[in-house]
């Protein structure tokens, strides 16, 4: 009886045609054009859940596809099963980034990364600083958003004053926070690209650096350049905010001991899992040595306790939570999401692999993975078609997590077909589908910005260095074949 079932459901494979590009690529399209128009009505509030539903209607259709190839609904179920299952890592890992958030923020190791970048500001070296500060807060944050509505804003004003332009100091701003979202690993976008790749978060981030690092580096010595050709006058006065800061915060370098225990166990190769719990709960116990005040008024009591200690540390890693500032400027950046702030991406993922588990059953992807590697006759070529396809959907979708996931999830089988290693597609994802968001105006990430500094994307899209040189980098080491990473699996064979 087995082997008559195997047979029959072998038979039902063998009927199923090879889909025409156009079949491959409708759900794709209608998915494409339902999420531009979804961006268009709710805006920056499109990622609340919108999107999300989109991403299941792309499915239905793609599962519609199906239906008329012949495919059954339990073969496509089980490849949504696959999908979803091999996330599980990933989604874990999101939760525990959410939790180290929060006992980072209420322990004073966010406010103290920010207090200290401060005091490096320079006249002569403005600009550069501001991208110095905004690559250290958007990796103690993993928020460029946060950045930008924060520090980013004092800065405009510092520059205002020094007599720069705006445009000039928006693009550090910004070059510096993308910089330090790409490689943080508090950053949503860094753990959504190795999750669509089929790669590991921090073998993600070490590869990032190859072409992020040389990028980062040109964009400083441009800034430099630009700080030492134009004419400035005034001071750069940020005693409000390091006066706001010290008043909300006990700042200590002790704090550092935090950080740079997560970052030795991560360079000894420990289970990330391990790294961010270990980073998560020191976070807890130097809060409560440092900030109890803090914890007693989060966990609910004027002074601190067992009960109000244990209740402040389980809120700030679970909910949201806020530290009270005299300055309106920092209350943004003194709130966290804890692990229930991660749910939106949590809820973005396992959509985008119902669709991607779907486009894979009816054998979409395939289709159109075989197009694209008849296209792409080099490995160049399948660089060169990533950051295309990004930049396509930063543009049409007007969304910087659907030009990560939808492209991240068509390329993945064409990387492996070519022995590639995931952190390849990953590294492109973030390189072309992250950081050229804001440059779009229409984009959620260029609106957002744009009205949070005060200056159009017209105005900073030629000084955002970092963001338009990241994707020319990508491709000029495809070109010259620098730091490509085969799977191991083929070296060993």
């Amino acid at each position: 009886m087995p082997d008559k079932n195997k047979n029959k459901h072998l038979e039902n494979i063998n009927e199923n045609r090879e889909l025409s590009i156009w079949e491959a690529l409708l759900p794709v399209i209608i998915l494409v054009i339902m999420l531009a128009y979804n961006v268009f009505v709710f805006g920056d509030e499109a990622l609340s859940g919108s999107n999300q539903f989109i991403l299941l209607i792309g499915g239905a259709v793609a599962a519609i596809v199906g239906f008329f190839n012949k495919v059954s609904y339990k073969q496509m179920m089980a490849e949504v099963a696959e999908n979803v299952k091999s996330t599980s890592g990933a989604l874990l890992i999101l939760l525990m980034v959410g939790a180290l958030s929060g006992t980072w923020l209420i322990s004073g190791i966010i406010p103290s990364m920010i207090y200290y970048g401060l005091q490096i500001l320079n006249p002569t070296i403005f600009l550069a600083a501001c991208v110095v500060i905004c690559a250290v807060i958007s990796i103690a944050t993993g928020s460029s958003w946060t950045t930008s509505a924060t520090v980013g804003i004092a800065l405009i004003g510092i520059g205002e004053a020094l007599g720069i332009s705006l445009g000039m100091t928006a693009g550090a701003v910004l070059s510096g926070a993308y910089f330090g979202d790409k490689l943080s690993p508090l950053s949503d976008t860094t753990n959504l690209a190795p999750t669509m790749a089929g790669g590991e978060l921090f073998s993600h981030i070490k590869y990032m650096t190859i072409t992020t690092i040389p990028t980062i580096v040109t964009t400083l010595v441009v800034f430099i350049i630009l700080g030492f050709t134009i004419d400035s006058s005034g001071t750069t006065d940020t005693a409000a905010i390091l006066a706001s800061i010290e008043n909300s915060f006990t700042i200590t370098s002790w704090l550092f001991l935090v950080p740079a225990a997560v970052i030795f166990l991560i360079v000894k190769k420990a289970p990330p899992l391990l790294a961010l719990l270990i980073g998560t709960l020191l976070g807890g116990v130097f809060a409560l040595i440092f900030q109890p005040n803090i914890v007693a008024t989060i966990g609910g009591g004027d002074t601190l306790n067992f009960m109000t200690g244990y209740k402040g540390i389980l809120n700030a890693i679970t909910v949201k939570t806020s530290v009270a500032s005299d300055n309106t400027a920092l209350s943004a950046l003194f709130s966290a999401k804890g692990m229930a702030g991660m749910l939106g991406t949590i809820w973005l993922i396992i959509c985008a692999m119902v669709f991607g588990g779907i486009m894979d059953g009816i054998g979409a992807l395939s289709r159109i993975t075989k197009s694209l590697l008849s296209l792409a006759k080099t490995t160049f070529g399948l660089f060169a078609s990533t950051v295309g396809s990004c930049l396509a959907l930063n543009i049409t979708a007007s969304d910087q997590y659907l030009a990560i996931v939808v492209p991240g999830k068509m390329f993945a089988k064409a990387y492996a077909d070519r022995s590639l290693a995931p952190e390849n597609l990953s590294r492109t994802l973030e390189d072309s589908g992250t950081v050229t968001s804001v440059l779009i105006p229409w984009n959620t990430c260029g609106a957002y910005h744009s009205g949070v500094l005060g200056v159009s994307v017209f105005d900073y899209m030629f000084y955002a260095i970092f963001n338009w040189l990241s994707p020319i980098m990508t491709l000029i080491f495809a070109a010259l074949g620098i730091k490509i990473k085969e799977l191991t699996t083929t070296k060993e064979a």
